[in-house]
């Protein structure tokens, strides 16, 4: 798929993605102004993705204990660049702060949170937490459906997104990664605490979310490259 190398590859194992639509307006001022928002029916969608980072490593080196494993909620929202489509990370909260140290340095909107993942069978609990200056908080509970879904047109839309961007001072980079498609389940959740992404005027709070799950995706990171002007 790509000429270049990778450079990291990461397992996600338990992901869950949760979608709200919002409107334009509410995350326009939010985005670096190169981007254009990538709507759906006219509106913004704004993602939390919560997941557990398995086998992290550089290409060619083995994983290194300490920072091979940890937890990850991204808040993101869907965006285009000269035509190509991917998404633009808001915050990408971590258990790890030393992923955190390096991600900033490379202009990364990585934090520290404390972000919990319990599994008793095949049901879920999980709870996050950063403190900020708005603290921002997250607890749901949820149960994957059996079985996977034919994704439809819009599913995929969501999901199957290979490209991010990140402004770095006055520069805008641009992150590919490649992987299988995604096997999507339905999933039963229940939020009972939601104050991500407090920007959001009309709050997502109390407003349920379209949900997907999937059990495992190997994901390869390639380098930055810079857009040009």
């Amino acid at each position: 798929m790509w000429s270049k190398s990778w450079i990291l590859t990461q397992i996600w194992q338990d992901v869950l993605f949760l979608h709200w639509p919002v409107s334009p307006k509410d995350l326009e001022q939010h985005i670096p102004q190169e981007l254009q928002l990538d709507l759906y029916e006219n509106n913004a969608w704004l993602s939390a993705v919560l997941f557990k980072v398995k086998g992290q490593r550089l290409r060619c080196l083995p994983p290194l204990p300490g920072v091979d494993s940890y937890l990850q909620l991204n808040v993101r929202t869907y965006v285009t660049y000269n035509g190509m489509k991917g998404v633009y990370f808001i915050n990408s909260d971590v258990t790890n702060r030393f992923i955190v140290q390096l991600a900033t340095k490379g202009g990364l909107s990585y934090r520290y949170s404390k972000i919990s993942i319990k599994q008793k069978e095949n049901y879920f609990s999980s709870s996050s937490l950063y403190h900020g200056a708005r603290a921002e908080r997250f607890k749901i509970s949820y149960q994957p459906i059996a079985g996977e879904i034919i994704s439809s047109t819009f599913d995929k839309w969501l999901v199957e997104r290979y490209h991010s961007w990140s402004k770095w001072k006055n520069s805008l980079f641009r992150i590919d990664i490649d992987h299988l498609p995604w096997q999507l389940q339905r999933v039963h959740i229940n939020i009972e605490s939601n104050t991500l992404a407090p920007f959001v005027k009309e709050s997502i709070q109390g407003i349920q979310p379209i949900a997907h799950y999937s059990k495992r995706k190997q994901a390869r990171i390639f380098s930055p490259i810079l857009e040009q002007k």
